[in-house]
């Protein structure tokens, strides 16, 4: 009987440690794969769209300081 424990626990243990592992894989994988679009491959869809506002950098500094001023009351 105790040799049946033993050996159920073992092979728990085991599947325990394989499904960590190929977590451990799959996310060493996503984290390290390219996301960037290359030159000869097709872009992949993004998550978000960056787009570049028109004006120089201190017209936005000065847009956002006087929106904040107004915001702060």
């Amino acid at each position: 009987m105790a040799c049946n424990a033993e050996s159920g626990a073992l092979r728990e243990l085991t599947v325990v440690l394989a499904v960590a592992g190929a977590g451990l894989a799959l996310a060493t994988v996503a984290a390290f794969s390219p996301w960037h679009p290359t030159r000869g491959g097709r872009t992949p869809a993004g998550v978000v769209g960056l787009h570049v506002p028109g004006g120089t950098g201190s017209d936005l500094t000065a847009s956002v300081v006087q929106t904040t001023d107004e915001s702060a009351g």
